[in-house]
């Protein structure tokens, strides 16, 4: 397992640094384009629809991110799409929360799918947006999300008492979630100091830590970056809860030794159209 894992994970970068690192955002957008198909048709999966159905989603999907960026939007995203993503990651990862994994599957089929491929779709326009707006600027978020998952994984190993939601992620601990808030605040003054100190020709953009701190001052920072800590935990308990309710232990087996897509992106759903609903706080 651990050979396979491994393997896969050199696979995906050697796929993914080229188009990360490019100069223009298109290859980039269409590798993500890729992922997204594969991420809405997991969703299908998981939430009944039939194998025909799944693959239609995915297409779907695929075909309107492609239109988006046939529009430009990647360039100039409708900065509206962010803060309804945020309305809706906001009351609708609460609600989804509150009532659990038994009442998910009561919810209308199509609703359910409709509301995954919108997540899924606006999730790949932030993503290509924060490229085109400079590497830097993408990967502070990237780096947000893996360093809060990171700092809670110990934080919660080493501290944990409290369960969060031990009836849709049983390892999950409320010291695990306030370890990635700490890891987060460290990661964000320290790549401050650094786009202020330490600029690399390829870093062509500031920071969503630097921009962040422009727009809203030290302590809107700090409250930003505790509620974007706060969103990636609730990309993953949502990702959690459909894949109990559907009795799955991964959303696919597309990524050996990983799992699927949506396992590997689920917190990035929410956490980046939220960025960037934040980051247009005085104009971005």
């Amino acid at each position: 397992m651990l050979k396979q894992r491994v393997i896969t994970a050199v696979i995906m970068l050697l796929v993914l640094l080229p188009a990360l690192f490019a100069p223009v955002a298109w290859p980039f957008s269409l590798l993500m384009l890729a992922m997204a198909g594969a991420a809405a048709w997991e969703w299908g999966r998981l939430n009944g629809a039939t194998s025909s159905s799944a693959v239609a989603m995915g297409l779907v999907t695929a075909a309107a991110c492609g239109a988006a960026l046939w529009a430009g939007w990647v360039h100039v995203g409708p900065s509206v799409a962010w803060w309804v993503a945020f309305a809706v990651w906001v009351l609708g990862g609460a609600l989804a929360l509150k009532v659990g994994v038994a009442s998910w599957p009561q919810l209308p089929r199509v609703a359910r799918w409709v509301l995954g491929m919108a997540a899924v779709w606006t999730a790949w326009l932030a993503l290509s947006s924060a490229k085109a707006a400079g590497i830097n600027f993408l990967l502070s978020i990237f780096c947000l999300v893996w360093v809060a998952d990171i700092a809670a994984y110990f934080g919660g190993k080493t501290f944990g008492r409290r369960k969060l939601a031990p009836a849709i992620s049983p390892g999950k601990s409320w010291e695990g979630v306030w370890s990635g808030m700490v890891g987060v605040q460290v990661l964000a003054w320290a790549w401050i100091a650094a786009d202020r100190h330490w600029q690399l020709p390829s870093m062509d953009s500031a920071s969503l830590f630097t921009v962040l701190l422009e727009r809203l001052g030290v302590p809107g920072l700090v409250l930003a970056l505790i509620f974007l800590s706060a969103m990636s935990v609730v990309g993953d308990l949502v990702e959690s809860l459909v894949k109990r309710s559907a009795g799955a232990k991964d959303s696919s087996n597309l990524l050996p030794g990983h799992g699927g897509v949506l396992d590997r992106v689920d917190a990035l759903l929410p956490v980046f159209p939220i960025a960037l609903a934040l980051s247009t706080l005085g104009g971005f």
